[in-house]
Parts: structure tokens; sequence; C-alpha cells
């Protein structure tokens, strides 16, 4: 059985009976082959098999419109061979699959519409045929067939595309989630007496046809660090400076621990309320492992979680729950059946600003850089001029930009069909003002992001964009035509996001060349040519390598620059800016005391109100030194992945194993060349996706090199108490940034530079070592004991062709790192 015919009976509502289809050894080949009394026997239920049959049916004619050349079902797709014994059949087969594959008519639909049913059967075909060739590998440890082994294994088509989804309460988020995923009542519509800081993903259920959600519990030791911090908060009156308590704060935490505890936690220490006696109905959170809940419908599933992810909402709804867990949620995901539009794409419904739990801030911080798009949520009629919109945006830009992934901000303003006065007006008049006030809300949005200085260090004008949406019209269609409500654009991008071409072709491209390695290394013939190719391949490698290095080599001395100026900027104006944050302007000693003991409790950073924005010192104080590397960042590291003197120049490296393939002279070491061709482009997505990674990591090391240097400061003020502890711990810290100073800023510039070193280093090695072993393997191995791949290797070079189209032409060069190479 394969992951098609899995995936397909999960997708009917089927799911029971994969294990007899596995049983039965059913893969996409013979799923389409199959008679009605094999099915009876498959399915001896009459309803799921009169189901099945009805499905099956869809699907071949499906594939039949799309391919009129096929004559019947069996020869719909290319088939698998798990059974090649019978060799002499499978050559005549063969024939006829080459001429069926490459019909231009399916190359021009698959060049159309990648990522359809086609590509799903392409891809388990493949597979199949790597898994049957694994197999057949002898298990004699020799450097060839470890080396094999390891390639197969290492074939993976992983594509997951995170959207992240912010907004204040009541904007529309969970709506607009909704309704564009198709799915009316997954997310309750909350207000904003419900908001908690729960971040929500939502995925598709590729196991079963039920709904599910798995909740993730923040640990017992968590909590009662938050326990002591919200009872210390709220009751230390030791020092008269903490008087005056902070409204906001004290309202947030006695509404959290009232939700969970009711009005039991008053009188009692943070002891005695992390008794497990309160925690009886989730076994789940003491034992530190997920909960999970499973139901038949959406409504069912939104029901059950009221109490993982709200607050009581006052209106009726979860009015019988006596204690509601979400203070101890730290993610919920929920995974949704039979939905095309999360099959690779994950959307994550996230606070605007953090968290003050720590391992919830970290996976905030950790969520919001792999978003590779964030949707704005507001409402339309206070777009542009509504401030907490643009102050998320303005907060998590350096972690979605150069510290993140992001190529897409989309602002998408909900509530679109709301007109004043619309009963004074025709439909016709109403739709017509209703699109007009759209283009207004666009225009000023638009214009409000130009505004953004900060943000457009990190993005420029073609990153954003604005949408006018209605959920409540895309169902209901009383004013607005479906596409007006863009609804349709959005899942229109989402669909582009789940596009799996790309991956697809990476894995059969991957396969093509591993089996090529192999049936060349079956050939002995050739030794001179082959001698011939190697030397001229180590001297291509040797100045490839160079060409490579040395845009890096400049990147580096144009970032050695800008730090020096930033550690410079920073030891100047370090004690000013400590001041803002320390000696805030618009606050009284009193009603600062509290706060300040936070941001030394919480090493730096502290988090006003559930809704307030994030104090964030270590931030502060490394600003001068990230403000100086911005610019230059960007144009290194680009979001994009395609330029710059890190992606861009890798992806320029080039053996011209293409060129040297197509010399007659070369004909005996084609497979060999063919190999190498597929295994350096491997390499480079794999490396592609390391600084993608590597890179976000060496953005924040300025923050986290600060940090790390005032933690120890940020102890020693913890100890402080007693009268005068508000200026004690001021005096502290600031003598403290003031003697660390000289040091503290030129470390974080060190610790930057070696990280940029490391990856340098290690691409080149990566690039080295792999392109080496490479060479050697194909072209100084022989041997004859390896399996013979003749077959499987046609059938995947058929589908090569029909994935890659009537075009083999490499992709284009960028032309920035064009000029860097020529430089």
């Amino acid at each position: 059985m394969d992951d098609f015919v899995r995936n397909k009976l999960t997708e009917w509502d089927l799911s029971e009976w994969i294990k007899i289809f596995e049983d039965e050894g059913i893969d996409t080949e013979s799923l389409y082959l199959l008679d009605s009394q094999e099915i009876a026997d498959l399915i001896p239920k009459m309803g799921p098999r009169s189901k099945f049959k009805e499905r099956l049916k869809l699907l071949k004619k499906e594939q039949n419109t799309a391919n009129p050349e096929t004559v019947d079902s069996s020869a719909q797709v290319c088939p698998s061979t798990s059974d090649t014994s019978d060799k002499g059949k499978r050559k005549l087969d063969l024939q006829g699959e080459s001429s069926q594959c490459q019909s231009p008519a399916r190359k021009q639909r698959l060049a159309n519409k990648p990522g359809s049913y086609s590509e799903e059967i392409i891809l388990s075909d493949v597979k199949n045929i790597m898994s049957s060739v694994l197999q057949k590998i002898p298990h004699k440890d020799n450097k060839l067939n470890n080396f094999l082994t390891k390639e197969i294994s290492d074939l993976k088509t992983d594509k997951r595309e995170v959207v992240g989804v912010f907004g204040k309460t009541g904007a529309g988020k969970s709506s607009l989630i909704n309704a564009v995923i198709g799915v009316k009542d997954l997310l309750p519509s909350g207000d904003v007496s419900a908001c908690t800081s729960v971040m929500i993903k939502v995925e598709a259920n590729m196991r079963n046809s039920k709904y599910e959600a798995n909740i993730e519990f923040i640990t017992k030791e968590e909590w009662k660090d938050e326990l002591w911090f919200s009872k210390n908060f709220l009751g230390d009156d030791a020092d008269q400076e903490s008087d005056q308590k902070d409204v906001n704060d004290c309202r947030d935490i006695v509404e959290k621990l009232s939700a969970l505890y009711g009005q039991d936690w008053e009188n009692k220490s943070p002891d005695d309320l992390i008794n497990d006696k309160y925690f009886k109905e989730i076994p789940e959170f003491l034992l530190s492992k997920g909960k999970i809940l499973t139901v038949e419908t959406a409504k069912e599933l939104s029901a059950k979680l009221v109490r993982y992810t709200r607050s009581d909402p006052k209106d009726g709804e979860g009015k019988d729950i006596k204690r509601w867990y979400w203070p101890l949620v730290k993610c919920v995901t929920i995974r949704v059946p039979n939905n095309d539009l999360l099959k690779h794409v994950t959307l994550v419904d996230l606070p605007g600003n953090g968290d003050r739990n720590k391992s919830r801030d970290r996976m905030w911080k950790t969520f919001v850089g792999s978003c590779s798009t964030v949707w704005i949520v507001t409402d339309r009629n206070q777009a542009a001029s509504e401030p907490e919109p643009w102050e998320i945006l303005e907060s998590a830009s350096s972690y979605m930009g150069n510290g993140g992934q992001c190529q897409h901000i989309h602002f998408i303003c909900t509530k679109s069909d709301h007109i004043e006065d619309s009963e004074d007006h025709s439909a016709a008049d109403v739709r017509a003002l209703i699109l007009k006030t759209n283009d207004r809300a666009k225009k000023a949005v638009n214009e409000e992001f130009r505004k953004l200085k900060e943000v457009k260090k990190h993005f420029s004008d073609e990153s954003f964009r604005v949408f006018t949406v209605s959920s409540k019209e895309f169902l209901k269609k009383k004013r607005l035509d479906r596409d007006d409500t863009e609804i349709p654009k959005l899942q229109e991008f989402l669909q582009d996001l789940n596009d799996c071409h790309s991956e697809t072709l990476n894995y059969v491209s991957g396969a093509r060349g591993i089996l090529s390695l192999i049936q060349g290394a079956s050939h002995g013939e050739g030794a001179d040519i082959k001698t011939a190719v190697y030397t001229i391949l180590q001297l291509k490698m040797r100045d490839e390598l160079d060409k490579v290095r040395k845009p890096m080599k400049e990147t580096q001395r144009a970032f050695e620059k800008c730090l020096s100026e930033g550690v410079e900027k920073s030891k100047s104006s370090c004690e000013k800016v400590l001041e803002s944050v320390i000696y805030p302007p618009n606050k009284s000693g009193r009603g600062f005391h509290k706060i300040l003991k936070c941001i030394v409790e919480h090493d730096g950073t502290y988090k006003e109100t559930k809704k307030g924005k994030q104090i964030n010192l270590n931030m502060k104080l490394s600003s001068c030194l990230t403000e100086s590397i911005d610019e230059e960042f960007k144009k290194t590291f680009p979001n994009e992945g395609k330029c710059g003197p890190f992606n861009g120049v890798l992806n320029s490296f080039s053996l011209d194993t293409k060129k040297m393939k197509d010399k007659t002279e070369n004909k005996d070491v084609e497979l060999q060349l063919i190999f190498l061709s597929t295994e350096e482009k491997r390499m480079k997505t794999k490396l592609n996706k390391i600084i993608r990674d590597r890179k976000k990591t060496i953005y924040s090391s300025l923050t986290t090199t600060i940090e790390t240097n005032m933690q120890k400061y940020y102890d020693e003020a913890k100890q402080i108490n007693g009268p005068g502890t508000l200026n004690n711990m001021r005096e502290t810290i600031v003598k403290h940034v003031r003697g660390s100073k000289n040091v503290m800023f030129q470390k974080a510039k060190d610790v930057m530079l070696k990280q940029l070193d490391d990856l340098m280093r290690d691409i080149l090695d990566n690039l080295e070592t792999t392109m080496q072993e490479s060479i050697e393997l194909s072209l100084k191995t022989d041997c004859v004991s390896i399996p013979d791949v003749t077959l499987e290797l046609e059938i995947v070079k058929n589908h090569y062709k029909e994935l890659k189209g009537s075009s083999d032409e490499e992709p284009p060069i960028c032309p920035a790192a064009a000029q860097l190479i020529t430089n």
C-alpha cells in the first residue's frame, strides 16, 4: 500500500478499510485495476462499498478527462516496479508508457495545474520504486551501498507553509479563518472578554476523517513560577513604594487565577494551588503530556475546546463550566479532515505581542519567525486609524523580516459589507457604495504602510497587499457577489502555497539521479573517459568554490564595518536608552516599582497587560547594533532566498555537468553526469534551507548576547527588596551597563561575525565534501553486484520529463548574484 491509496481512503471517509487494503497490497496501480468482485471482497459492507465505487469512478473520470489519450483505467498511471520479474513483458509495457507519459496534452495540463491528482500518483509511484530499490541494495558494508542507502532515505517532500494570523479580538479573525477554509463552526467568534493568549494552529488531518485537537500545556514547574509571580505582584505590600498597583496588570492576573480556581485562590499559597486536586480533569498536565480530543464534527470540537482556549465569555456559552484551563495551555493544534487548502499550509492564530510566560513567548517567536505569510486582521472602518494592528506589525516586523522568513504581509480589512443608511439605496447602489468604500480603505491602508520606517527596513511595498473581505457576505451573498468579498482571493493564495510541484519535481529528480548512479556503476566500460571527466570536474569545482567564497568574504567585511559603527553608537547612547526604559517619563516611581520588578524577574522582558506592548530591555540595548546591520542583512539574506551573496551565489554554483553530458565523447559517463547534476541541485536546495534557518539565529544573536551578558545583573537585581527597592534596582542595572558597555557590545559584534564565518565555512565544506564524495563514487567506483535498475530508471525518467515539461533548461541566475560573481 502507498500514500496515494491511504490518502484517498482517508479523504473518502473510508479510513477504517485502510488495514484491509494494506494487507492485500493495494497500491496506486492496482487501485485503478480493481473490478466489482474484488471491491466486494475488500469492502463487504454495501454502504461503504457503494461510496467507494462512486468515488473511484469519479477519480477515473477525472483522470480520463485530464488525459483523453488514455484508453482504459489500467493505463492511467505508469505502473510501479514492485514486481519486475517478467522483464520481457515489462519492456513492451514501457514503450506504451513512454508515449503515453509524454503526450503534449498531459504536459500542458501538468504545467498549468501543478499539485493535481496525477502528480500525487507520480510521486506515489516513484516512492514505491525507490522503496523497492532500497530493499534490493545488498547489505554489504561498502562505501557505495552505504551511500545509496543514505541517499534514498534522504529523499523527502516535506513542504509546509505557515501563515500567521494577527489581530485584536473582535476584528473577525475566527470568522475569516472559518470562511477561508470552508468550515463554518470550527473557531468560535469572540468578544473582548473572551480574549486569551493561547496560540491556535489549524492544519489538515492527514491520518483520518475525524476532527482532532492536540492541546499542549505549559509544565507544572512553569505554572508554579507564574503563581509565585502573580501572588507577589498582587500581595507584596512590604515596600511602601508599591502602594500604587497597575490596575490593568492586576485585573489580568485576577482573571487568570479566577478562571482556573474560582475564588479558591485568594487566601492560598502557590504551594497550595499547585496541588493535584485542581487538575483531576486534566491528568495530562500533571504528566507533561498533550491532551487529544477527537470528534466527528467541527461544532463538537469547538464546544469541547472552549474551556482550553477562551476565558469565560459571559454570554451563556459554557455556563456550566466551573474551571477554565486556558491559563495552562501553551498551544492548541486543530486538525481538519478532507481539506485541500490545509494540506501543506498551517494557519496560526497568534496573540499580537508575545507572552509573559517564557515557554509561550519562545513558541510565539518561533511561529512568527517561521511564517512565510502574515495576515493582519482589522475592521475595515478603522483599518488606517486603529493603532493596534499597526503596533502589532511594528513589534513583530523584525521577527518576521530579517529575523524570519516572511515574504508576504496581507492587511485584511474585515466586515467590508457594512455601509450606513443602506436601506435608502437599491441593491446595485449598495454594492457600488461598498466597493467604493473598500477602494478608499485600501488606499488609506497603503498610505499608512508607507509611513512605517521600522517596518520598511524589512519589507518592501511589493510584499504588502490589502484585502477587503466579508465572511458574512461570502456565505450569504445578499449585497455582494462572491468575488467581491475577496475570500476567493485568499483561498487562491492558499492554494498557490499548497502547490507541491517543486517538491514533487525535486523528489523525482533526486530519484532519477540515484538510479542513474546505480545503473552507471554497474557498467565497467569507459575507464579513460571517467578519468578525464574526473580531472575536469576537480578543476571546475575548485574554481566554483572560489566564486562562492569571494562574495561571502566581502560580505563579512561589510558586516564588520557596519557592526563597528553600531558598537560605537551603542556605547555612546546605551545609558540614555536604558533610562528611557527604567525611568519612563509617564510613570510615577511608585507605579513603576512593580513593572521594573517584573522586568528583572523575566530577564529583561515584560508584557504590560494582556493587550499591551512588550517591554524588552535587551532589544532596546541592542537596537543600535541591529539598526546598523538591518539594510546589509536584508540585502545579504533576502527572504525570497534567490539573490544575495549567500543564496544567490550558491544558486549560481555549477559544475556544468549538463553541458558535459551533451558532448558525444562523454556518452559512456552520461548516467554519472546526470547523477552529479541532480546531486548538485539537491545540495543547493538543502543548503538554501540551512541558510534560511541559520540567518534567523545570526540576526537574533545581537539581542541574545546582550541578554546573556545582562543575566547576572538581572539575577542581582532580583535579590533586592525592602525600602528603596526601586532605586536600588535602577542603580544596580545602570552601574553594570555603564561598567560593561566597552565589552558587552563588542562581544555581541564578535558573536555575530563568528556565526557568519561559521555559516560560510559550513556552506563551503558541505558543497566540497558532498560533491567530492559524489564525484568519487560516480567516476571511481565500478560495482557489478548492485541491482539492475534499467526498468525503474526508464519509468522515473518518463515521470521526470512529464513533470518538467518540454523545457529542460536550468533556472536563470539572479542578476545580482551574477554581478557578484563577475566582480
